[in-house]
């Protein structure tokens, strides 16, 4: 099955360039297209993408808010915000909305592309041109916050394995990272996100990240 992608930009020459750009890809299928946040989350409940290309700037709601309500109504599918946006603040907020990719709309097309295989996969990323900006904020953040609460239950494995996800690693790059089955790591991560009370991958990379858990060389 083609993964089935919902395009969320204002402009229309925007939309257009990115359906011409997707539509060459044999596993991707542009399912829809929405110029404002509400319109998002109408196509959102009625066409059940797998992966929303959002704009941050938006009429009547902006990515920001339609992310979040996304990851509230329809966790199963990924948002990665496509953006002018550099400022760490915006990336920040993305993350924290429920995005689980951010990049630049100075990408490359192949950048784009393998990012929406990637976030359909489950994992995580966001542009290598900001990374090390926004694991510095986050780190700043749980330093300010001193926030440490919910890790004392976890195992040594399992804290290598949010490290991991938070990371944007997928369950099959822990697998191999961790040296565990993937069947392993799947059960692993539903034991751990009960343990801290999370629903899915988003929230637990959001909660490694907030508690400063990615180690400086990621």
């Amino acid at each position: 099955m083609p993964i089935k992608v919902l395009l969320a930009d204002d402009h229309g020459l925007v939309r257009e360039g990115l359906r011409k750009l997707l539509e060459i890809e044999p596993d991707i299928r542009v399912v829809g297209e929405a110029s404002d946040g509400l319109e998002v989350l109408k196509m959102v409940d009625e066409l059940e993408p797998d992966v929303v290309l959002m704009d941050i700037n938006m009429p009547v709601a902006d990515g920001i808010a339609a992310t979040r309500e996304i990851a509230r109504r329809r966790p199963e599918t990924g948002v990665i915000v496509l953006t002018m946006h550099k400022e760490d603040g915006h990336v920040v907020r993305a993350i924290q909305a429920g995005a689980r990719g951010y990049l630049l709309k100075n990408a490359k097309a192949t950048e784009l592309v393998s990012a929406i295989r990637a976030v359909d996969k489950g994992a995580s990323l966001v542009d290598p041109m900001m990374m090390t900006k926004v694991l510095a904020e986050f780190r700043r953040m749980a330093s300010e916050s001193g926030v440490q609460d919910g890790l004392a239950g976890l195992s040594e494995t399992e804290l290598g394995i949010l490290r991991l996800l938070a990371a944007g690693a997928s369950n099959k790059e822990i697998a191999k990272r961790m040296g565990l089955a993937n069947s392993t790591v799947k059960n692993k991560l539903t034991v751990l996100f009960g343990k801290i009370d999370v629903v899915d991958r988003t929230q637990a990379a959001i909660f490694a990240l907030k508690r400063g858990l990615i180690p400086e060389s990621e």
